[in-house]
């Protein structure tokens, strides 16, 4: 017994997915289903083709177990939106439709800068299809992965915007039930954007999902959404708490192998704080991440209204260097996807590179004048590092800054929107210090060659292009982790001594 929603095959008296708990049709059901299939020839949409005589293929934007999305040119409203296209065995599932339809009556009474608007449900020669409106931009886990971890003001700033997406969506009686960081798109301007309410109900309505069915993302879930039972408002805020505290740690709360022992945890497993993991975080914000995710319902926050006027009191106490570089167009490019060891990679590689930078203006502050302001150059590496160097360079860059607008020391760090145009150019340090009026720029380059991973990094002073510091680390990348160990224990130990005198 096929599951509709993530295809794993499950034993012919199964009622509900063994993975994903989506209920399975009955064996009747099934040989109509493949009989409905057989007359649903699989589309492929090609780039330059045009779809139902209305929708112009630009590109393929991605694919998972419901289908494939693709950005396309509406002839008939002249704009760009995004069609979401079926799998034929989906589009045969009786249930899967009307969820769809259930998704777009209540998403489309929510008009909101902070939610996606979706278009239509519509069919054509067995195969459905929904439109939204296309966002040009990245979804949250995968800025997650790209950065690691987000900067507390970043973290408050899209937490904002989401609460002020799920408070007109709770204003209106309307559920989402699977929010999570897949679901929240984040454009060009840093705008975020609650999607697919695939799941959503009204509180109003009976829903089309029986009770006691467990519905949702497991890593995402409410402990009420474990046990089954309804899903108010407060249970969107428990998964708001979850995506707030993966945004300023890197990681979700609760894993398992299972579905089962993630939501076991979920009733009865306390988190670990979130200042624990990542300490550069306020303490208030930590204990409004765990206020978000208490188990009782009515401990949590009550609206969305009061965890937003909460992250704005946080906010406002953040450090004005922060506050900047929060403030500033965040630039979210769509990267090129990369598999789990180039993830790996990346994220054992931004780590020590971040440390490195921060042990550079600790160890030398009072060599000569003290370094008040700093740039972060981009990341150059060897043409032949291709798409994927380009996107580890990208992220690399922006994270460093992201965390030395944290310390307080530092009056003043650039931008990435300001230091991004120094891209495959030649720096002079004395030419950019006067340009961007800053004490001290760091300059770094990365080489990949086969199983060989170097970095070079110095730390220039502007006044007269003297070498501060500066460093060369250089191992295979399959060992990747010890590099990553072996660098930090070195900078913590100079730190050490340097701080302790």
């Amino acid at each position: 017994m096929k599951c509709p929603k993530c295809h794993l095959e499950n034993t012919s008296d199964s009622r509900f997915c063994k993975s994903c708990a989506t209920p399975l049709p009955s064996p009747d059901e099934v040989s109509a289903f493949q009989t409905e299939t057989l007359k649903s020839p699989v589309k492929e949409l090609t780039t330059g083709s045009t779809f139902v005589g209305r929708y112009q293929i630009i590109e393929e934007l991605g694919k998972g177990g419901m289908g494939k999305v693709y950005k396309v040119f509406d002839t008939e409203i002249k704009e760009k939106v995004a069609l979401k296209l079926l799998k034929p065995d989906i589009a045969a599932d009786r249930e899967t439709i009307e969820r769809f339809r259930n998704e777009l009556k209540f998403a489309r009474k929510i008009r909101h800068k902070n939610v996606c608007q979706m278009f239509d449900l519509a069919k054509d020669e067995g195969s459905y299809y929904i439109t939204m409106e296309y966002v040009h931009g990245e979804d949250l886990k995968r800025l997650i992965r790209k950065m690691g971890q987000l900067s507390a003001a970043q973290a408050i700033s899209i937490g904002k915007q989401v609460c002020e997406g799920l408070a007109e969506a709770h204003r209106l009686g309307v559920v989402h039930r699977d929010l999570k960081p897949q679901n929240i798109m984040v454009d060009e301007e840093g705008n975020a954007r609650i999607m697919d309410f695939g799941i959503a109900r009204s509180k109003k309505a009976k829903g089309i999902t029986d009770a006691g069915v467990m519905i949702g993302t497991p890593e995402y879930m409410s402990p009420e959404q474990v046990d089954g039972k309804e899903a108010d408002h407060r249970s969107d805020i428990y998964s708001l708490g979850i995506v707030l505290y993966e945004m300023v740690t890197g990681r979700v709360p609760f894993e398992g192998d299972t579905p089962f022992t993630i939501g076991v945890k979920h009733k009865s497993e306390m988190p670990k704080n979130p200042r624990e993991i990542n300490a550069q975080i306020p303490e208030d914000l930590g204990r409004l991440i765990l206020k978000c995710m208490a188990k009782d319902k009515d401990k949590r926050y009550q609206s969305a209204q009061d965890v937003a006027a909460d992250l704005a009191l946080i906010e406002k106490e953040l450090p004005t260097t922060e506050k900047l570089v929060s403030k500033r167009k965040a630039k979210t490019e769509q990267a090129p996807r990369v598999g789990r060891r180039k993830y790996a990679l990346y994220g054992a590689v931004v780590v020590p590179a971040v440390l490195i930078v921060v042990a550079g203006i600790f160890l030398f502050r009072g060599r000569g004048r003290p370094i008040a302001s700093i740039a972060v150059m981009p990341f150059s590496y060897a043409t032949s590092g291709g798409t994927e160097m380009e996107y580890l360079a990208e992220g690399m860059t922006e994270s460093i800054i992201n965390k030395l607008s944290q310390l307080p020391s530092l009056k003043k760090v650039i931008a990435r929107s300001s230091v991004f145009h120094y891209k495959g150019k030649e720096i002079i340090p004395k030419a950019v210090g006067q340009e961007l009026g800053v004490d001290a720029i760091l300059i770094s380059r990365m080489n990949q060659r086969g199983d060989e991973l170097s970095i070079n990094v110095e730390l220039v002073n502007t006044a007269d292009n003297s070498r501060i510091w500066g460093n060369q680390y250089k191992k295979k990348v399959s060992e990747v982790f010890d590099f990553q160990q072996e660098i930090s224990n070195s900078i913590a130990e100079n730190l050490r001594i340097k701080l302790t005198g």
